[in-house]
């Protein structure tokens, strides 16, 4: 039977505190799975549930004799005919011929402006076999030391699942304290050619996001990902 049938049964107060605990249980798997995709989501979920961790290393735990929050509605639900009139305003759109006329030299010159913008943008694409080529893979950072003598750099000690952890240099220093960095999991790229450098060779990039003159926040990567792993 359903809780909420049973509910409504006297003498089955435990069994249907019981079915609902399972439920509850359940649905904190399901959060776990979701947790790297759906961050928003699953943020609400923990604060619905009382807990502050869904990792993937949490997964085999219950929740036991454990006080939840009252329930909200984590996400809205979109109605049938919410989708069916966003449909419609699409083929409106698409179907819109009072556009006023012009001359055909007028659109002889809009014509050229469109060519000329559509080849400088076509410039600026790659192909998917030159995005192909670039290797990056999960690498876990072993040392991470200042270098003396360079005020912009941070030296990492990279374990990218090979035999021998790889020696990187990266301009961060001023955004990072080394030992922000050590212990996480990060993003290198390891088919740049080695390059020989003042201090030393770096044998790889670590990606991060930002402009270099007013911050970067270096791309770190969930403590359940595989240290040599490649990102597709």
């Amino acid at each position: 039977k359903k809780p909420w049938s049973l509910a409504k049964i006297e003498g089955t107060e435990q069994e249907v505190q019981d079915v609902c605990s399972v439920a509850i249980n359940i649905f904190r798997q399901l959060m776990v799975y979701l947790a790297p995709v759906l961050p928003e989501l699953t943020g609400n979920a923990k604060a619905f549930l009382n807990i502050d961790d869904l990792s993937f290393a949490s997964r085999n735990q219950w929740l036991l004799g454990h006080k939840i929050n009252k329930f909200k509605p984590l996400m809205q639900r979109i109605e049938e005919k919410d989708v069916a009139a966003m449909v419609e305003d699409s083929k409106a759109s698409l179907t819109q011929t009072d556009a006023p006329a012009v001359s055909n030299d007028t659109k002889a010159v809009a014509d050229k402006k469109n060519t000329e913008q559509t080849n400088d943008s076509a410039d600026d694409y790659i192909g998917i076999e030159d995005f192909a080529k670039v290797e990056m893979r999960v690498a876990h950072v072993v040392e991470c030391n200042h270098v003396e003598g360079a005020d912009k750099l941070l030296q990492f000690t990279l374990d990218v699942g090979e035999d021998q952890p790889r020696n990187v240099f990266s301009g961060i220093r001023k955004f990072y304290e080394p030992e922000q960095l050590l212990g996480k999991k990060v993003i290198c790229v390891t088919n740049l050619a080695p390059r020989k450098m003042k201090f030393g060779v770096s044998e790889g990039m670590v990606l991060s996001t930002g402009d270099p003159k007013t911050g970067l926040t270096v791309v770190t990567l969930p403590d359940e990902c595989v240290v040599g792993d490649t990102l597709a």
